[in-house]
């Protein structure tokens, strides 16, 4: 890949989301891919634990804390009362990659592959968003206008992602505008 690309990864709570991505990951990074991932919590959510240094000083009231290490570094925000970062925010803060997979944010305008399953008892979401460009899943939809792959085919899912994936700076784009502009 030349240019960075994206797509999500949406699909109901325990539709097996995050199941998927850490079977896929591997299966794109053999294939020699460089491949970030962004997962977004409906929630409030720590990366650090009480009593760790990162965790004191985000308590005793530091905006922004990093912690580095000679094998990765984390950065945490603190938005307190602020407004949500929006997806164009968080993937604008994203390293070099060839692939972003983004968990979560269904209701965005990037490119998504919907995870579906059947036992879930929840209806597709594919029928009401123009932006889910293929599904993943244990049922046939054969009405679906995409492709469909079966879950448990993770290198048909990984030729479906890579095949559907868009650059990054076109979602940045369509990100900016209106729902009602993307939509129709």
């Amino acid at each position: 890949m030349t240019a960075p690309r994206i797509i999500g990864l949406a699909g109901w709570s325990g539709a097996g989301k995050t199941t998927l991505l850490t079977r896929l990951i591997p299966a794109l990074v053999g294939r020699g891919l460089r491949v970030a991932t962004l997962k977004h919590a409906h929630h409030d959510f720590d990366v650090d634990r009480p009593g760790k240094d990162s965790h004191r000083h985000r308590e005793a009231g530091a905006g922004e804390v990093i912690v580095s290490s000679a094998r990765r570094w984390v950065q945490i925000h603190e938005v307190a009362d602020g407004p949500e970062a929006t997806l164009a925010d968080l993937l604008r803060k994203l390293s070099s990659c060839d692939l972003a997979l983004v968990e979560g944010f269904k209701r965005a305008a990037h490119a998504k592959l919907e995870v579906h399953r059947a036992a879930n008892g929840r209806p597709p979401l594919h029928p009401g968003d123009p932006r889910i460009v293929g599904v993943a899943s244990d049922t046939d939809f054969p009405e679906a206008g995409v492709p469909v792959v079966d879950l448990d085919d993770i290198a048909g899912i990984a030729d479906l992602v890579l095949a559907r994936a868009e650059f990054l700076e076109a979602t940045l784009d369509r990100l900016e505008l209106p729902e009602d502009a993307w939509r129709s």
